[in-house]
C-alpha cells in the first residue's frame, strides 16, 4: 500500500528523516514508533502529500504520487491536532467533510449515519463539538476521515491525552476497520496500544529506520527476558528467565510462594533496548 524508497527530507541544515525506506501492507495495521523528534509525524506529512521529501521516492498503492488527486482520495488523515468545526454540531462537521469529497444527498448521510456508528457518537451527533469531550472529539475527527471510505487510513497520536474509555472505542474501531479491509498506519506515544493492535512496526531514532518488523519477532529479538519476582518465607528474590513456569515449579519444590509477579518481554522492554530511551524523552 505505502513504499518509502530512500527518503530523505532537511530543515535548514537539520535532517529530520534520513534515508528512510519502509513499506506498509496492504490490509495491515502497522505502527510508525520512536522517541519525540525521531521523524514520525515528517514522514506521514510525507506520505499524504504535504510535504515534500528533498530526495528519494513515496509509491502508494503500487505506485501513485501522493500528491496526484487520485492517490489523494485513497487517504484518510486524522491528524495530531483536532481539526474540527467547534461551533457546529458533529454531525454538520461531517457534512461539510463529506461534501470536500463530493459526497451528497442520500450517500453522503449514509456515511455519516455509518461513521458515527462506527466510532460511537450516533447520541451526540445534533450537539455542539464545544460540548464534546477530548475522547469524543478525537472519535470524531476518525469519523471525518472514513467519510470518503479510504483505503488507507493514517492516525498520528489518536489516543493522545484521553480518557481510557475513549482509547478503548477507538481500537475497537480500528478493528472493525481491519477486518473490513482498510490498511491502517499510526504513530502511538503508548506502545502497549501498538503491541496490542499493530500486525508489524517500524522504529525511527534521529530519523532513521532502526528496525521493521512483526511485533512479535521484535520482541522475542530485542525483549529481554521474563522477570519473575517471588517472595517465599526466606525473602524476596528477582529472576531473569526464558522459562519462568520452570523457575516457579523449582522455587515451589523448595519453599512455600507467598507471592509471585511476572513481567513478560514486551515491545516497551524492546524499544528501550533498541533506542537506548524512553519513548517520551
Amino acid at each position: 500500500m505505502v513504499k518509502l524508497e530512500n527518503i530523505t527530507r532537511r530543515f535548514d541544515t537539520k535532517t529530520v528523516v534520513d534515508n528512510l525506506s519502509m513499506e506498509v501492507r496492504q490490509g495491515e495495521l502497522f505502527g510508525l514508533l520512536g522517541p519525540n523528534g525521531a521523524g514520525k509525524t515528517t514522514t506521514i506529512n510525507m506520505i499524504i502529500g504535504a510535504l515534500l521529501p528533498n530526495s528519494g521516492s513515496i509509491k502508494i498503492q503500487g505506485g501513485g504520487n501522493p500528491n496526484d488527486q487520485s492517490i489523494k482520495r485513497l487517504i484518510g488523515i486524522v491528524p495530531q491536532t483536532i481539526a474540527l468545526y467547534e461551533s457546529l454540531s458533529g454531525e454538520r462537521n461531517l457534512d461539510f467533510f463529506g461534501r470536500l469529497y463530493g459526497l451528497d444527498g442520500k450517500e453522503l448521510a449514509d456515511r455519516i449515519q455509518n461513521s458515527l456508528e462506527l466510532v460511537n457518537l450516533v447520541d451526540r451527533k445534533n450537539d455542539r463539538v464545544s460540548k464534546y469531550s477530548g475522547g469524543m472529539k478525537r472519535r470524531l475527527n476518525i469519523a471525518a476521515a472514513l467519510l470518503h471510505r479510504p483505503a488507507l487510513l493514517i492516525l498520528d497520536e489518536p489516543t493522545v491525552g484521553i480518557d481510557p474509555q475513549s482509547r478503548h472505542a477507538i481500537f475497537e474501531s480500528l478493528i472493525v476497520l481491519k477486518q473490513q479491509g482498510c490498511t491502517i498506519m499510526l504513530t502511538s506515544h503508548h506502545l502497549e496500544e501498538a503491541q496490542k493492535l499493530c500486525d508489524r512496526v517500524a522504529i525511527l531514532d534521529e530519523g532513521k529506520l532502526v528496525v521493521q518488523d512483526t511485533v512479535d519477532k521484535i520482541i522475542a529479538d530485542y525483549g529481554g527476558k521474563s522477570l519473575l519476582t517471588i517472595e517465599t518465607r526466606n525473602g524476596k528474590t528477582k529472576i531473569e528467565t526464558d522459562q519462568p513456569v520452570k523457575e516457579i515449579i523449582r522455587i515451589n519444590e523448595e519453599d512455600t510462594i507467598l507471592s509471585l509477579h511476572l513481567e513478560s518481554p514486551s515491545l516497551e522492554k524492546a524499544f528501550l533496548t533498541i533506542t537506548g530511551k524512553h519513548l517520551r524523552d
